[in-house]
């Protein structure tokens, strides 16, 4: 079965780093563009990143530019999202979703998507 799963969620302070993972299983990253959703309590589900198949990175919230970056480790069938000078408005379910070779900047252009994982910034 095609899944993603995300991990790697937490409580961070502001200011801190953290890393969120999204483990393929079931297909292969290698044809796909993985994006990278969050969506904060009483808001509606944005984009953030997304990665496409050939390596090229989209950002789609200019609120994380300089602070989000995209990886993705194919040995592993996974990707990354590193997030650095978290702030508490960062805090959100974060998804990860993935679509044939290149990013969109609507969800609803995904087919796949993992569960979500949370991150709370606050001190």
């Amino acid at each position: 079965q095609l899944q993603l799963v995300e991990s790697g969620g937490g409580l961070v302070q502001p200011g801190g780093s953290l890393r969120v993972s999204c483990a393929a299983s079931g297909f292969t990253l290698d044809y796909h563009a993985i994006g990278w959703f969050r969506q904060a309590p009483g808001k509606e589900r944005e984009g953030v990143l997304c990665r496409s198949s050939s390596g090229g990175t989209t950002n789609y919230a200019d609120s994380v530019k300089g602070r989000f970056t995209i990886s993705r480790d194919n040995a592993k069938n996974m990707v990354h999202l590193q997030m650095n000078s978290l702030k508490p408005e960062d805090t959100a379910v974060y998804y990860c979703a993935a679509r044939w070779r290149l990013c969109a900047p609507s969800s609803y252009e995904y087919n796949y998507w993992g569960q979500g994982t949370q991150v709370t910034v606050s001190s």
